[in-house]
């Protein structure tokens, strides 16, 4: 493909310089030079002269900075050979004077200006900027000195790009400072310029004119072609000639010269106004500084019914300060119609209309939970309840699960001793002070989510309580205490108090994953730890709670914690004299939240919000666990079938789906690939996540546009496709130098979750994917809600498993994945605990806490090293192919079929009456047991090889011991055949352990 745009060029002489007009087209040319050794563009030139001196002056409108401290390459056209004896001039962004030697005499010679080289990891390179370098011979260096100006000239044939993604054509082709300049003096009466442009050229640049504008010039009208139904797109470029405040853009009504009319609130700009992720009316500022531009997004809703014809309107701009300024738009509906809005064309910029959608946002019980039952002061949920106190708090919280989270039990598990509570202290006298309650008052129940509102106080504060608990067992307390007069306090805490036999293991605030430490005492650190609360529980019933404030917002996670940690709430901080200490004195193990000595002035607010998360969310269904096993590679169906996987996870970087969380560019090839697999009975899940984006998102430059909303801020660097289109001011992440695919990270909370959801809902309904794997998440339970909705409309599966890498470190703050993501779990079908995790040389109790699931109703498999097979065996878990090569998990998948798991019951050895224990308590058995017949799984966790002997209570197997047998089925790579006799001593070597089939 050749673009051609008409360049002012430049003859330099001595005492400057003169224009003259020539046409030089731009072109890309895939596959002719390799971009990593000579980077992304090149000039060609061509000389017809002869000696062995050329110049060429090249009038290139580069938009980056320093050109004078990059490198030039010059390249013989014939042999493709570097030209050695090469010299520079004048080199800015607006031209630069380049002497060579040509090497072949006449003909064509390339002049490459951007040469970088990759440093650093490969999937987080550093794009480095080759420096200049001296190289001519002194010999030939003399000659151009003393030739003066009496050079035969090369002239610039074309501008040339590795291909057109990198192409700078026509956008990022900046105008000079002189057109600039001249621009601005002639209109210097406005306060402001602008630059209608169609939705296929996106507004690119912030500092500089592009030098189609000046050709153009500003304009007051736009013209564009719609079809009925479409989502269609354009922008209204805004170049400041002085500071800008506040600009809104209202639009008229569009209107036919038949009367017909297309009503302004059809007509949006999504740089001011929009909907957010949690639903809420969205209303930005934009202000402009004087000399940079901004791109305004603008959109128009086109009515199906609308009659062809062309419309016209007025879009008027208005900053905070005035004058506005009114376009004119022409819009001419044509005779097609589109049923979708015409999101099959994203490259149009269809799915901006995406980003304020409410897809899936009313809170309707999703699968398996039930409708929430009020009766009294009680909320009914799945396997839990919660009885509330008359000031709005936890009277009591209980759960109904079995220990073996298999089902439920009539008794129930009480969490706590006494009500969750607040104490006042006051300075003078250490006294807790009384607030009267004024009872409760259910203000919504509805079968998703019951609110309720609560009032106490007394002369002094004033403590207004406002919750929310939803179907999964979430609940959100806003706790405003405000001072009514004066006062000094040593003291404002919240104590919950857990029971002891629900309190045995702990997890967050620093700790690992494990049993509970009998005394334990944490300090805020946020700009250093992830860490604001900590789940506290037992297999059957926990309870996870969060600490926060009304200026809480979702931190980045996944490497890049310390670039947006927390914000120190307030309250609970309380400039870091705040804490936590949990100790197990007395019949309660406490949980106190406190947030030290304080002075509050008469009518002063403080927020003590906080979130509980009740455990577990649901059985667990572990006939989910032995039908369904994930493969991970992009193979054919039949190869992937005859392996025994029943779930295809299609990871970025492949044929169908290759740029990472934008899976909309190959989804042809997806769908087709999809509906082969449905064929054979295998399930398709795709990798598609929201932390970061592809820089191949045909919406990555409308999305800049918004500032930080949706990237976060950053340094810039990276790959240099980033830096050469992007600037500054963006944080660079993954990347695949094979298909050259560079993405950058989200902010955290923004729109283009909204886009997200959609984007997710077209995949399930038009290509047909079952669900996602998700390779950690950055987003929360409101997102994730809606995706569960819209993956499982309409009867899709809808199968989500989540992948984490060990979040325990410094750049992710020193969180537990498990705690990190546990509003995440009631939606997931599986976990995968994954990178960084040591399955070597933790113990049982981490396993069961950051790894298994268990404790929350899932299930999960190890990542790795392939993991431990032994151990991972004792939580029903081993790891995915094709993953790790040296753990190969067919063959402990066919201990499955040929025993039959389907339908056994899984008794941990977390569970007091496991029938088959060790006489080790190093060596731990699991249970599998079905009618006449059971699987043990044994691992063990001593230092050293031991021999145990089993302790079975015959009775609760349902074996009669006389007629039984034990054997060790073989199992490559795990354990030889092998039969036991009902009382004989059973080797276990460190670290390994045994299958046992009794029957």
């Amino acid at each position: 493909m050749q673009m051609k745009i008409k360049l002012l060029s430049f003859v330099f002489l001595l005492a400057g310089f003169a224009a003259y007009s020539q046409q030089v087209p731009y072109t890309n040319c895939p596959n002719c030079w390799l971009p990593d050794s000579l980077g992304n563009h090149r000039v060609v030139l061509e000389f017809n002269g002869t000696g062995k001196i050329a110049k060429a002056v090249i009038n290139w409108r580069r938009r980056d900075n320093d050109p004078q401290n990059k490198r030039i390459i010059v390249e013989d056209g014939a042999t493709h050979q570097k030209v050695v004896n090469t010299k520079t001039g004048t080199l800015n962004r607006e031209y630069g004077e380049i002497y060579f030697e040509p090497v072949s005499g006449k003909g064509v010679y390339y002049v490459y200006y951007l040469p970088y080289k990759n440093e650093g990891r490969s999937n987080y390179p550093k794009g480095v900027y080759l420096k200049p370098e001296n190289i001519a011979s002194a010999d030939w260096l003399k000659r151009v000195l003393d030739a003066g100006n009496e050079l035969p000239s090369a002239t610039v044939r074309e501008f040339q790009s590795i291909d057109a993604f990198n192409s700078f054509y026509p956008m990022e082709v900046i105008a000079t400072k002189d057109e600039t300049n001249r621009l601005v003096k002639t209109h210097k009466a406005d306060k402001f310029l602008v630059f209608p442009e169609d939705r296929l050229n996106s507004i690119r640049m912030e500092n500089d004119l592009p030098e189609r504008w000046i050709d153009r010039g500003p304009q007051d009208n736009f013209t564009g072609e719609v079809a009925k139904g479409e989502n269609f797109a354009f922008q209204l470029g805004i170049y400041a000639l002085q500071n800008l405040d506040d600009v809104k853009i209202k639009f008229s009504d569009l209107k036919s010269a038949a009367g017909q009319v297309i009503k302004a609130q059809n007509l949006f700009c999504m740089n001011t106004n929009g909907v957010a992720y949690d639903a809420n009316l969205l209303t930005k500022t934009v202000n402009v500084a004087a000399g940079k531009i901004q791109a305004m997004w603008c959109g128009i809703d086109v009515p199906k019914n609308a009659v062809a014809a062309t419309y016209t309107g007025k879009a008027i701009l208005t900053p905070k300060d005035g004058p506005a300024k009114e376009i004119r738009l022409s819009i001419t509906v044509n005779n097609i119609a589109l049923a979708d809005g015409g999101v099959n064309e994203p490259w149009k910029m269809t799915r901006l209309k995406w980003l304020n959608s409410t897809m899936a946002q009313q809170n309707t019980v999703i699968a398996p939970y039930t409708p929430l039952v009020v009766s009294d002061h009680s909320i009914s949920l799945l396997g839990r309840k919660v009885e509330l106190n008359n000031d709005g708090f936890p009277k009591q919280i209980q759960t109904f699960f079995t220990p073996e989270m298999t089902g439920y039990s009539k008794l129930p598990n009480d969490l706590l001793t006494e009500a969750i509570h607040f104490h006042f202290t006051k300075m003078a006298d250490g006294k807790n002070m009384t607030l009267k309650n004024q009872g409760i008052k259910f203000t919504r129940t509805e079968p998703g989510t019951v609110q309720w509102k609560a009032s106490s106080g007394n002369d002094t504060l004033q403590m207004e309580v406002s919750a929310s608990m939803e179907f999964d067992g979430f609940i959100a307390y806003t706790v405003k205490v405000k001072a009514l007069q004066d006062v000094d306090l040593k003291d404002i805490t919240m104590h919950i108090p857990f029971t002891k036999d629900v309190a045995k293991y702990m997890m967050g605030l620093g700790q690992k994953g494990g049993y509970r430490p009998e005394n334990f005492d944490w300090k805020w650190d946020v700009a250093h730890k992830n860490q604001d609360g900590a789940w506290i529980g037992n297999v059957n019933a926990g309870l996870q709670y969060s600490l926060r404030d009304e200026k809480y917002v979702r931190p980045l996670n996944t490497n890049f914690y310390l670039q947006k940690p927390l914000l120190l709430p307030s309250s609970w901080g309380n400039d870091n004299k705040g804490g936590i200490k949990v100790s197990g004195a007395g019949k309660a193990v406490l949980a106190d939240n406190y947030s030290g000595e304080r002075k509050l002035i008469k009518g002063e607010e403080l927020y003590y919000n906080f979130n509980l998360l009740i455990t577990p969310f649901h059985p667990v269904n572990t006939d989910f666990q032995w039908a369904t096993r994930f493969y991970h590679a992009y193979k054919p169906i039949d190869t992937i079938k005859e392996i025994g996987a029943s779930v295809i996870n299609i990871h970025h970087a492949t044929a169908i789906n290759p740029y990472i969380n934008y899976p909309f560019i190959a989804w042809k090839k997806m769908k087709a690939y999809d509906d082969s697999a449905h064929a054979e009975g295998l399930k398709v899940k795709i990798y598609n996540t929201i932390r970061e984006l592809s820089n191949h998102a045909y919406e990555t430059f409308a999305l800049r546009s918004l500032g930080h909303e949706i990237y976060s801020p950053g340094k810039g660097g990276g790959f240099s496709w980033l830096q050469e289109h992007l600037g500054d001011d963006y944080i660079a992440a993954w990347f695949v130098p094979e298909i050259k695919d560079a993405a950058i990270i989200n902010s955290g909370m923004n729109r283009w979750h909204n886009y997200y959801v959609e984007g997710m809902n077209w995949l399930t309904q038009n290509v047909g994917i079952d669900g996602i794997y998700l390779d950690d998440v950055a987003f929360d339970r409101v997102t994730m809600k809606r995706i569960k909705r819209v993956l499982t409309a309409d009867g899709h599966p809808g199968i989500i498993d989540l992948h984490s890498a060990n979040q325990y470190n410094k750049n992710d703050g020193f969180n537990n994945s498990a705690n990190l993501y546990m509003e995440h779990f009631p939606y997931l079908n599986r976990l995968w605990f994954g990178e960084y995790f040591d399955y070597e040389k933790n113990s049982p109790d981490f396993f069961l806490t950051e790894v298994s699931g268990i404790p929350f109703g899932l299930m999960g498999e190890m990542l790795q090293g392939g993991g431990n097979p032994w151990r991972g065996m004792v939580y029903g878990m081993t790891n995915r192919i094709p993953w790790s090569d040296n753990a190969d998990p067919r063959p402990i998948w066919k201990v499955w079929d040929d025993f039959g798991m389907k339908g056994s019951q899984m008794i941990g050895y977390w569970v007091d009456a496991n029938p088959v224990k060790s006489d080790n308590d190093k060596v731990l058995a699991t249970v599998y047991k079905k009618q006449g017949r059971a699987l043990v799984s044994i691992a063990s966790w001593a230092e050293s090889d031991t021999d145990i002997v089993l302790n079975i209570d015959w009775e609760k197997l349902g074996i009669n011991p006389s007629e039984a047998t034990i054997t060790a089925p073989e199992i490559k790579n795990f354990q030889p055949g092998k039969t036991f006799g009902l009382n004989e001593k059973i080797h276990v070597e460190k670290g390994r352990g045994w299958l046992l089939i009794i029957k």
